[in-house]
């Protein structure tokens, strides 16, 4: 399974251990694993049912569509870079299609929940890239394959890693092993076995390496993502298409402080102007409260210091 047809981490942990949910509360089928499984779904469908069925000057449209689409070597003259992003929504069979959607069900609702949807969509979408350009890569080794890519394993490679690395005492019991173990070892098991096929392996029709470069290049947006300023960077690209920063940092800022209004509630905010304020009237730029809110993000609301709570909660009441 999570095969591939050919043809400083941030912490979400308090002092007992515990992650901080993302706010509203834990779903089974959260906005991007959702968006993620109809749309592997409804792609596999239409090339399969519709595709590979109509004609045209007596070449099939599911030709085009995987010329296309597919991820193409770049010595066949066939490779166009949106591919390192659609050839993670294609799939070369109905077994290839379920046993992606399920691990990707399985490993992905919890780290949405715990990132927020658009952290996850980001991590899974470069972690696919990733692997593309792995799999572009093993062009250069002798006798290598060219044929095209397809498959979203080296996106769901990269989400393994991550619960590995987030929950890495969490049992896991998974075809084919049929008895519960850490979920760090499990990944690091699933990864032994893909480099020893990828390099004993290497005409087999699955792309080994691309999963592992799926997995490394997750690990690496976890270890320097946030240092590297790769996913404010990619925020910024994404505002234009999303709600206001400000309506966003706003409904935020509520949320945030409806799940700890046990906190303390007796200051007031007496500044005059129309911006923020804490009780002695100071006024606090939109940044400090930018940089506090990444700081719930990366490291819990429990992270935060008096001072930081207090700006927090007088905030909340101005908006």
């Amino acid at each position: 399974m999570f095969h591939s047809m050919v043809g400083n981490m941030p912490n979400y942990y308090d002092s007992q251990q515990q992650y901080t949910p993302r706010m509203g509360g834990f779903s089974f089928f959260p906005p991007m694993i959702k968006f993620l499984l109809i749309t592997n779904i409804v792609v596999f469908l239409a090339d399969a049912l519709i595709f590979s069925t109509l004609v045209i000057d007596g070449v099939s449209i599911g030709r085009y569509f995987t010329q296309f689409f597919a991820l193409q070597h770049i010595q066949t003259g066939e490779f166009y870079p949106w591919q390192l992003l659609t050839y993670q929504f294609m799939h070369g069979g109905i077994g290839h299609l379920f046993w992606n959607m399920f691990a990707l069900w399985m490993f992905g609702v919890e780290l949405e929940n715990v990132w927020g949807t658009r952290r996850f969509a980001q991590f899974y979408l470069l972690s696919g890239i990733g692997a593309g350009l792995t799999q572009l890569a093993t062009s250069l080794l002798p006798d290598a394959q060219l044929a095209p890519t397809v498959g979203a394993s080296g996106s769901i490679f990269g989400v393994l890693l991550a619960f590995g690395l987030t929950f890495p005492d969490r049992p896991i019991m998974m075809f084919p092993i049929f008895f519960p173990i850490p979920a760090k070892i499990f990944v690091m098991i699933y990864g032994g076995i893909d480099l020893l096929q990828g390099i004993f392996s290497p005409n087999s029709g699955v792309a080994h390496f691309a999963h592992l470069g799926g997995a490394f290049f997750g690990y690496m947006l976890l270890k320097h993502g946030d240092d590297l300023r790769i996913f404010s960077f990619l925020d910024r690209i994404m505002q234009p298409f999303t709600r206001s920063g400000k309506s966003i940092k706003r409904k935020k800022i509520r949320n945030v402080y409806s799940l700890y209004d046990q906190e303390d509630t007796s200051h007031e905010c007496s500044g005059k102007g129309s911006g923020y304020c804490i009780s002695n009237g100071d006024e606090i730029p939109q940044e400090e409260i930018d940089r506090i809110l990444d700081k719930i993000s990366s490291s819990g609301y429990k992270s935060l210091n008096d001072r930081e709570k207090k700006i927090l909660y007088e905030v909340s009441k101005k908006i």
